[in-house]
């Protein structure tokens, strides 16, 4: 994955050379994690693209990250296949075009680490805006801007990731994705400490104002998203951490038995994109609402329509 997969083959020979046993996941496991994450961003999206209700800004910017996750998703069911084809002869690849393949899944899973952190910092913005800048945030967070906003990183997103693996050095890559990940770890962890500081004040303060209630309600979206940046961390900061030991300490044994565990940081990474859906259903009433119906009428209404 991105610039890291290309050092996977040197970490699991590292790790065999130690006294590590090196960490194996069935393709089986990588396939079935991926479609079902796959299946439910894609009603995520579905979801919110069907429900004008969902229309504001911070649910484009959580559909955003939905697709986000759908790529991850896609790349990994498409590696897994490609893997489980070949190895039982039924697809046989040039090398020269099994390269190229494995550039495109590099280029996807890149473009979507960058427009997550991206969309997440977006995410943490509006919220900011609403709380802070209460009455005037329809006149901030226009859908022209949103919309400006989505362009920007989903361009630079994918002009970025295709440079990092096509004209890249090992070295600034890692150096750049690592960089970028902790600067969003900053920014969004300086926004939702401000609002929830101010939610602390409020919390105090009885009975609450109709703005108070407003700012309430607004909180109740950045944890939803706070939610969502921790599930993050948690399940790509392994990746990360691969990263900087990468640079750090390539040829320390305690590093090549953390490098054996490199399948498992890859699972962590695609139960990332499987969670997500769960937070937005569990903390959203309305999107719970729209994906029952989605998931009941696709259900029953082929059924009844018989």
């Amino acid at each position: 994955m991105c610039a890291s997969e290309n050092h996977s083959d040197v970490s699991a020979a590292r790790a065999n050379g130690s006294t590590c046993a090196q960490v194996i996941i069935p393709h089986e496991v990588f396939l079935t994690l991926g479609l079902v994450s796959l299946l439910e961003n894609v009603l995520v999206v579905w979801a919110i693209v069907r429900n004008r209700n969902l229309h504001s800004p911070m649910y484009c910017f959580i559909c955003c990250l939905a697709i986000s996750d759908m790529l991850v998703s896609a790349s990994n069911v498409l590696e897994t296949l490609v893997m489980l084809l070949t190895e039982h002869a039924l697809l046989a690849f040039r090398p020269r075009l099994l390269q190229h393949l494995d550039d495109v899944i590099d280029i996807l899973i890149c473009s979507s680490v960058l427009s997550s952190l991206s969309f997440l910092c977006a995410i943490a913005a509006d919220r900011y805006i609403t709380i802070f800048y209460a009455l005037r945030y329809h006149s901030i967070v226009t859908a022209q801007r949103a919309a400006v906003v989505i362009a920007s990183i989903w361009t630079v997103s994918a002009v970025s990731s295709t440079l990092f693996i096509l004209y890249h050095t090992d070295v600034a890559v890692i150096v750049c994705l690592v960089a970028f990940f902790c600067f969003t770890l900053a920014f969004t962890a300086a926004l939702y400490l401000r609002m929830f500081l101010l939610a602390h004040v409020h919390s105090r303060r009885a009975p609450l104002s109709r703005k108070s209630r407003r700012q309430a309600t607004s909180v109740k979206g950045a944890v939803t998203l706070s939610i969502l940046l921790g599930v993050f961390v948690a399940c790509w900061g392994p990746f990360f951490l691969h990263l900087v030991l990468i640079l750090a300490c390539p040829a320390s044994p305690r590093c090549a038995c953390f490098f054996g565990h490199f399948q498992l940081f890859l699972v962590l990474i695609i139960l990332n994109s499987l969670i997500d859906p769960v937070i937005y259903a569990y903390r959203s009433r309305e999107l719970r609402r729209t994906l029952k119906e989605l998931v009941l009428h696709t259900c029953y209404f082929p059924v009844s329509a018989r």
